[in-house]
Order: C-alpha cells, then structure tokens, then sequence
C-alpha cells in the first residue's frame, strides 16, 4: 500500500527525509536509501534546506523513483516564480513523483549564498491553490492543461509554537482548506509541547500531522536545538538523561525509537524522521516502526 494509500486508511505512515548531495556524486545518497528500503512508506527530499544550495528535490526525487521509492517532492515559495513551480509540478507528475509538501523556505540570508534575491513570488496559501487549480487541469493563467496532475499534497505547521497556538491553527485549516492533506511539523521532543495546540483540532485534523523527529547526536546538539530553534521545546531531562548516558550514542537512538512510539501511540498520522548525518544509524532507528 502506497503513502496516499496508508494516509486515507489512517494506518501510521513512516518517512524518512534524505538531503540530496552539494555536487554530483550521488552514491552517498543512494546508500543511505537502500539501508532502509523496505522500512519506510515514503522519502521526503528537502529542496535546499536552511537555504543551502545543494541539487534540487526534484532531481533527488527522481534518482530515488528510478531505484524504486516512493518520494515526497519539495516545493519552495523562496526560490522560484509562479512559471518556474507550475513547470516544476507538470515535470514532476509526468516523472512519477505523486506527492509534494509546500513550504515557504528559509530567506537565504540564513544560508551559504548570502547575495541570492529571493523570490516569493507566490505566498504558501497561493502556491497551494497553484496545485489544486493543475489538478483541475488548469494553470494560473486559466489556459488548459494537456493532461492535469493529482498530486497529494502536503504542508507545515508548528504545533509548538509559543504564544501563536490559535494563528497556527487557524493557518493549518486555511491550507487544509487550499488542498493540504497532510502536514509536517518541526522536530519534537516533547509530546506535551502540542498540547494546547491538539485541543483546539477535531480528531480528524490530527490525523493529518506527521511529526518529525529530527536525530539527536550529542548534549551539544540538543543544547543548540534548546537555543536556537524557535517553537522546538528541548526538555532539560532530555538533556540530562544524555549527559549521564555511558553510551550516548545507543541514548540518542533509544530516545529517538521512543519519541516514535509516543508519536505512534498518540494517533499522529505518521512520523517524518531526520537523520541529519546520521543515515546509517536509521535501519536501527526504524526497527519496528512500520
């Protein structure tokens, strides 16, 4: 059974978000993926994350289709105008990819080319609207289209996000209201951090979320985390717990293993794991949870 599939039925869905290379050489990338072919329902392909300039999602996509996956394409309002991401879409329908996730994208004055002009040429809500109107076979400019992509489509929202709980909601309906059926959110290390949010959506909303457990690998890491990312809660027992752990690493694969399981046990519609340099420790990472 596919990603779409597994989402309409309400069975968890597993991904696994794999960083196409700074270059050419894609054997890295394809290693990675075959460690947990069989493992994962689907594999997200980030489109230059933290705006750093790498090959682009759709050609990690495809690499990952051609080997068999099924892949989640990345679309980014940063980059690219409303003719470019129509072009994107089409290209990418016709090469099999059948699912994307919108997103805004980081300015890239947070990444390595600091003189990129951004583009945001289309808001989040409008690029989401962009999808649904090709799949109803016609492009912005209301010209036909030969042939009309059905994409399912995903989106963000930061559940976490401190003293903006009913904004987000709110911003979730609109974009479930655009075509999103599902909905990515940042890491999570603290289930309770949701709270305030979850009690605000029906059952059925929270059923559209995918947490994302992005891989601990040190008390350095997640003390940056607790510094640095917004509407990330880092619990200090976390923190604690890996500081007096013999083996730290075991730790930050256990405590990955159970923030699945919680996020299993808490009717999520998935989880979206990030291994962030740690590809290879995923096969351990996943281990029961399909």
């Amino acid at each position: 059974m596919g990603f779409k599939d597994k989402l309409a039925a309400g069975e968890f869905v597993v991904l696994v978000e794999l960083e196409p290379p700074k270059g050419v050489e894609v054997g890295p990338l394809l290693e990675h993926a075959a460690r947990i072919k069989g493992k994962v329902d689907a594999v997200v392909v980030p489109e230059m994350a933290n705006a750093v300039m790498k090959m682009s999602s759709l050609g990690g996509c495809v690499l990952l289709q051609q080997r068999g996956f099924e892949t989640i394409l990345q679309v980014c309002c940063r980059d690219r105008n409303r003719l470019a991401l129509q072009a994107d879409l089409l290209a990418a329908w016709a090469l099999g990819i059948q699912t994307v996730v919108a997103v805004e994208g980081e300015n890239p004055s947070y990444g390595d080319h600091h003189k990129a002009r951004p583009v945001y040429d289309l808001e989040l809500l409008e690029l989401l609207e962009v999808i649904a109107r090709l799949g109803q076979g016609r492009d912005m400019a209301g010209i036909e289209l030969e042939g009309a992509p059905a994409f399912t489509v995903g989106s963000t929202v930061s559940p976490a996000a401190i003293g903006t709980v009913n904004q987000e909601v709110e911003q979730m309906r609109q974009k479930a209201a655009a075509g999103a059926s599902f909905f990515l959110t940042p890491p999570v290390y603290d289930l309770d951090s949701f709270a305030g949010f979850l009690k605000q959506l029906e059952p059925d909303e929270r059923r559209r979320i995918i947490p994302n457990v992005l891989l601990l690998k040190s008390v350095g890491m997640a003390r940056a985390i607790d510094r640095h990312l917004k509407h990330v809660h880092m619990p200090p027992s976390l923190i604690d717990r890996l500081k007096k752990a013999p083996d730290r690493v075991r730790e930050c694969i256990a405590i990955a293993r159970e923030l699945i399981a919680r996020i299993k046990g808490a009717g999520f519609a998935g989880v979206m794991v990030s291994p962030l340099g740690w590809e290879d420790k995923l096969p351990q990472v996943l281990e029961g949870a399909v």
